[in-house]
Protein backbone atom coordinates (compact mmCIF):
# COMPACT_ATOMS: atom_id res chain seq x y z
CA UNK A 1 0.00 0.00 0.00
CA UNK A 2 1.16 3.49 -0.37
CA UNK A 3 0.85 6.23 -3.38
CA UNK A 4 4.30 7.91 -5.24
CA UNK A 5 4.43 11.42 -5.14
CA UNK A 6 6.70 13.55 -7.63
CA UNK A 7 7.57 16.76 -6.05
CA UNK A 8 4.22 16.76 -3.70
CA UNK A 9 2.03 15.52 -6.68
CA UNK A 10 0.29 12.20 -7.07
CA UNK A 11 2.44 10.17 -9.88
CA UNK A 12 -0.92 9.88 -12.21
CA UNK A 13 -1.87 13.56 -12.22
CA UNK A 14 1.60 14.07 -14.03
CA UNK A 15 1.01 13.86 -17.88
CA UNK A 16 2.90 10.89 -19.16
CA UNK A 17 4.99 12.46 -21.68
CA UNK A 18 6.05 14.87 -18.90
CA UNK A 19 6.61 11.59 -16.60
CA UNK A 20 8.62 9.69 -19.09
CA UNK A 21 10.93 13.31 -19.81
CA UNK A 22 12.00 13.16 -16.23
CA UNK A 23 13.15 9.13 -16.12
CA UNK A 24 16.35 7.66 -17.12
CA UNK A 25 15.76 4.16 -17.42
CA UNK A 26 18.36 1.81 -17.16
CA UNK A 27 16.97 -1.98 -17.47
CA UNK A 28 19.01 -5.16 -16.94
CA UNK A 29 19.16 -5.97 -20.88
CA UNK A 30 19.54 -2.91 -22.53
CA UNK A 31 17.43 -2.37 -25.40
CA UNK A 32 19.45 -1.49 -28.66
CA UNK A 33 18.66 -0.32 -32.08
CA UNK A 34 20.17 -1.70 -35.48
CA UNK A 35 21.79 1.78 -36.15
CA UNK A 36 25.33 3.48 -34.69
CA UNK A 37 26.95 3.58 -31.71
CA UNK A 38 26.02 7.17 -31.45
CA UNK A 39 22.39 7.23 -32.89
CA UNK A 40 22.04 4.78 -29.84
CA UNK A 41 23.13 6.59 -26.97
CA UNK A 42 21.13 9.40 -28.70
CA UNK A 43 18.13 7.73 -28.02
CA UNK A 44 18.06 9.57 -24.37
CA UNK A 45 18.50 12.68 -25.80
CA UNK A 46 17.96 13.01 -29.76
CA UNK A 47 19.56 16.63 -30.17
CA UNK A 48 22.74 15.82 -28.38
CA UNK A 49 26.05 17.41 -29.45
CA UNK A 50 28.82 14.92 -30.14
CA UNK A 51 30.70 16.30 -26.88
CA UNK A 52 27.75 15.67 -25.03
CA UNK A 53 27.25 12.02 -26.25
CA UNK A 54 31.31 11.63 -26.08
CA UNK A 55 30.94 12.88 -22.30
CA UNK A 56 28.40 10.60 -21.35
CA UNK A 57 30.31 7.62 -23.00
CA UNK A 58 33.48 8.39 -21.24
CA UNK A 59 31.65 8.13 -17.62
CA UNK A 60 30.12 4.95 -18.37
CA UNK A 61 33.66 3.60 -19.21
CA UNK A 62 32.68 2.56 -22.72
CA UNK A 63 34.57 5.68 -24.81
CA UNK A 64 38.06 3.36 -25.05
CA UNK A 65 35.81 0.67 -26.62
CA UNK A 66 33.95 2.96 -28.76
CA UNK A 67 37.05 4.25 -30.62
CA UNK A 68 38.55 1.68 -30.67
CA UNK A 69 35.80 0.42 -33.50
CA UNK A 70 36.56 0.59 -36.89
CA UNK A 71 33.88 4.19 -37.31
CA UNK A 72 34.16 5.03 -34.14
CA UNK A 73 30.81 6.09 -32.71
CA UNK A 74 29.79 5.60 -36.33
CA UNK A 75 29.93 2.06 -35.93
CA UNK A 76 26.99 0.30 -36.53
CA UNK A 77 25.71 -2.37 -34.10
CA UNK A 78 24.39 -5.39 -35.10
CA UNK A 79 20.69 -6.29 -34.52
CA UNK A 80 19.60 -5.57 -30.72
CA UNK A 81 23.79 -4.79 -30.36
CA UNK A 82 24.72 -7.65 -31.39
CA UNK A 83 28.38 -7.05 -31.65
CA UNK A 84 28.61 -5.88 -28.55
CA UNK A 85 29.10 -7.86 -24.98
CA UNK A 86 26.54 -7.59 -22.08
CA UNK A 87 28.49 -5.48 -20.18
CA UNK A 88 29.31 -3.12 -23.31
CA UNK A 89 25.68 -2.86 -23.92
CA UNK A 90 25.02 -2.04 -20.20
CA UNK A 91 27.33 0.15 -20.09
CA UNK A 92 25.63 1.99 -23.13
CA UNK A 93 22.25 1.94 -21.47
CA UNK A 94 23.90 3.67 -18.69
CA UNK A 95 25.18 6.48 -21.05
CA UNK A 96 22.07 7.15 -22.64
CA UNK A 97 20.80 7.19 -19.06
CA UNK A 98 23.72 9.71 -18.01
CA UNK A 99 22.88 11.88 -21.78
CA UNK A 100 19.74 12.96 -20.66
CA UNK A 101 20.39 14.34 -17.50
CA UNK A 102 16.72 13.21 -16.09
CA UNK A 103 15.45 13.67 -12.38
CA UNK A 104 14.68 10.54 -11.75
CA UNK A 105 16.81 7.55 -12.14
CA UNK A 106 15.76 4.08 -12.41
CA UNK A 107 18.31 1.56 -12.57
CA UNK A 108 17.41 -1.82 -12.55
CA UNK A 109 20.28 -3.78 -12.33
CA UNK A 110 22.92 -1.39 -13.78
CA UNK A 111 25.89 -3.30 -12.91
CA UNK A 112 24.80 -6.77 -13.17
CA UNK A 113 26.82 -7.47 -15.87
CA UNK A 114 29.94 -5.94 -15.78
CA UNK A 115 33.22 -7.07 -13.74
CA UNK A 116 34.15 -5.98 -10.40
CA UNK A 117 36.74 -3.46 -11.48
CA UNK A 118 34.39 -1.77 -14.54
CA UNK A 119 31.76 -1.54 -11.95
CA UNK A 120 34.13 -0.14 -9.68
CA UNK A 121 35.15 2.41 -12.32
CA UNK A 122 31.70 3.68 -13.18
CA UNK A 123 29.85 3.73 -9.42
CA UNK A 124 31.73 7.18 -8.84
CA UNK A 125 30.27 8.72 -11.74
CA UNK A 126 26.62 7.19 -11.35
CA UNK A 127 27.34 9.15 -7.33
CA UNK A 128 27.65 11.92 -8.97
CA UNK A 129 25.08 11.66 -11.57
CA UNK A 130 22.66 10.90 -9.00
CA UNK A 131 23.47 13.64 -6.48
CA UNK A 132 20.37 16.12 -7.23
CA UNK A 133 17.92 13.72 -8.40
CA UNK A 134 15.91 10.54 -6.69
CA UNK A 135 17.54 7.41 -7.77
CA UNK A 136 15.92 4.18 -7.21
CA UNK A 137 18.24 1.16 -8.09
CA UNK A 138 17.05 -2.66 -8.03
CA UNK A 139 20.21 -4.44 -7.02
CA UNK A 140 21.51 -8.34 -5.94
CA UNK A 141 24.76 -6.98 -6.15
CA UNK A 142 25.35 -4.75 -2.72
CA UNK A 143 28.47 -3.10 -3.73
CA UNK A 144 26.40 -1.28 -6.52
CA UNK A 145 23.76 0.13 -3.52
CA UNK A 146 26.05 0.29 -0.48
CA UNK A 147 26.28 4.13 -0.80
CA UNK A 148 22.57 4.58 -0.68
CA UNK A 149 20.64 6.99 0.98
CA UNK A 150 18.60 4.22 2.07
CA UNK A 151 18.64 0.33 1.28
CA UNK A 152 15.63 -1.72 1.27
CA UNK A 153 16.13 -5.60 1.17
CA UNK A 154 13.02 -7.23 0.14
CA UNK A 155 12.59 -10.97 0.62
CA UNK A 156 9.60 -12.94 -0.80
CA UNK A 157 8.20 -9.72 -1.85
CA UNK A 158 8.27 -8.65 1.63
CA UNK A 159 10.04 -5.41 3.50
CA UNK A 160 12.80 -7.33 6.11
CA UNK A 161 15.12 -4.25 6.64
CA UNK A 162 15.33 -0.87 5.99
CA UNK A 163 18.58 1.67 6.28
CA UNK A 164 21.47 2.53 5.25
CA UNK A 165 24.49 0.25 4.76
CA UNK A 166 26.51 0.46 8.23
CA UNK A 167 22.85 0.14 10.15
CA UNK A 168 22.32 -3.07 7.92
CA UNK A 169 25.55 -4.70 8.44
CA UNK A 170 25.61 -3.83 12.20
CA UNK A 171 22.14 -5.31 13.03
CA UNK A 172 23.77 -8.89 11.66
CA UNK A 173 20.50 -9.32 9.72
CA UNK A 174 19.47 -10.54 5.88
CA UNK A 175 21.78 -8.16 4.68
CA UNK A 176 24.66 -8.66 6.48
CA UNK A 177 24.32 -12.06 5.74
CA UNK A 178 24.53 -11.03 1.64
CA UNK A 179 27.41 -8.43 2.39
CA UNK A 180 29.33 -11.18 3.60
CA UNK A 181 28.49 -14.12 0.82
CA UNK A 182 29.31 -11.49 -1.56
CA UNK A 183 32.37 -10.05 -0.26
CA UNK A 184 33.95 -12.70 1.40
CA UNK A 185 33.24 -11.14 5.07
CA UNK A 186 34.83 -7.62 4.29
CA UNK A 187 33.42 -4.43 5.93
Amino acid sequence: EGRILIDGHPIESVPTAELRAMIGFVPQEAGLLQASVRNNIALGRPKATSQNIESATRRAQLHHLVDALPRGYDTPLGERGQTLSGGERQRLAIARAMLRKPRIYLLDEPTSMLDGRTEAAILPALRELTLECTTLVIAHRLSTIMDADQIVVLEEGRVQERGQHAELLARQGVYAQLWHQQTGGQA
